[in-house]
């Protein structure tokens, strides 16, 4: 039975891969973009399977008014994907405190809107599945993303209380965390597709080594995510997390390890932290 899907930041990058490969397996979906114009050509082909709908995710009446209308032209709606996002680019002390509510309205409130106007339709329909497009930089931080990182750790922690919260109505949860990808969106001085903080000079060599960083890596194909996404989908016990790409697992492994480490080398003082337990009180 082929499925219904809402996918944000449709018009290109990722989110373009996902629609693309639910498309061309005979799935319908609800593709969504700020300008719906760029996806006219998707519409030429596919024609009525998707519902090409304007919307920017920082809108919240539009989020709720994008979801209905893919609720009634459909009939239903079993995938939804929170794809649209953008990276704010800069070191801590570069960047203004409008352009981190910026990131935050569009990587985490945005998101959280899209799922409350979903969840009466999925709660309704007895399931479905939602889909938050996160990133490696929800696991672990660089440098010069600490804004961007901000609020894909923050869609991290609503996304398994979420999870944990909607599973009684048989609704699926699942965090897809890409590593880089040769999207039009892609950039390795972190320009393209998001915002970059005025520069403060102090901060030129680790932008330099950024950049060298980011040419070197071995991009991800974004149509093959496309098609991994649909495994996610079909999926009758999907993950809450799954990587995408191949340094996902080496960057986290790594991460975790640290982390594992540091809070074991730390946990005599953990214990002097919590006090006197009742199992040995103090005298």
């Amino acid at each position: 039975m082929s499925k219904v899907w809402f996918v944000t930041g449709s018009s290109r990058g990722l989110g373009r891969n996902f629609v693309e490969a639910a498309l061309s397996r005979g799935d319908k979906v609800a593709a969504t973009a700020r300008n719906p114009h760029r996806l006219d050509e998707l519409v030429a082909t596919y024609r009525d399977a998707v519902l090409p709908l304007p919307l920017d995710v920082t809108d919240k009446a539009a989020v709720f008014e994008s979801m209905k209308r893919a609720k009634e032209h459909f009939g239903r709606v079993d995938v939804i994907v929170n794809n649209a996002a953008y990276g704010l680019f800069g070191a801590v002390e570069e960047l203004t405190d409008q352009q981190l509510r910026d990131q935050l309205e569009t990587n985490l409130i945005g998101p959280l809107w899209v799922v409350q106007a979903a969840l009466p339709h999925l709660r309704e329909q007895g399931g479905g599945h939602i889909i938050q497009i996160s990133s490696v930089a929800g696991l672990t931080v660089f440098p010069l993303g600490g804004g961007y990182a901000a609020s894909k750790w923050a869609l991290e922690g609503l996304s398994e209380a979420l999870a944990q919260e909607v599973a009684p109505f048989g609704i699926k949860v699942t965090l897809i965390e890409p590593s880089s990808y040769a999207t039009e969106g892609y950039a390795t001085d972190g320009a393209a597709g998001g915002v970059t903080a005025d520069p403060n000079p102090l901060y030129d060599g680790l932008r330099a080594g950024f950049a060298e960083f980011a040419a070197s890596l071995d991009l991800g194909d974004p149509a093959a995510a496309g098609r991994a996404i649909l495994k996610i989908a079909d999926a009758d016990n999907p993950p809450l997390r799954v990587l995408f790409g191949i340094h996902g697992n080496q960057i986290a492994s790594q991460v975790y390890a640290d982390r594992l480490k540091t809070w074991a080398d730390w946990q005599d003082l953990s214990a002097e932290a919590h006090g006197p337990t009742s199992a040995a009180p103090a005298v």
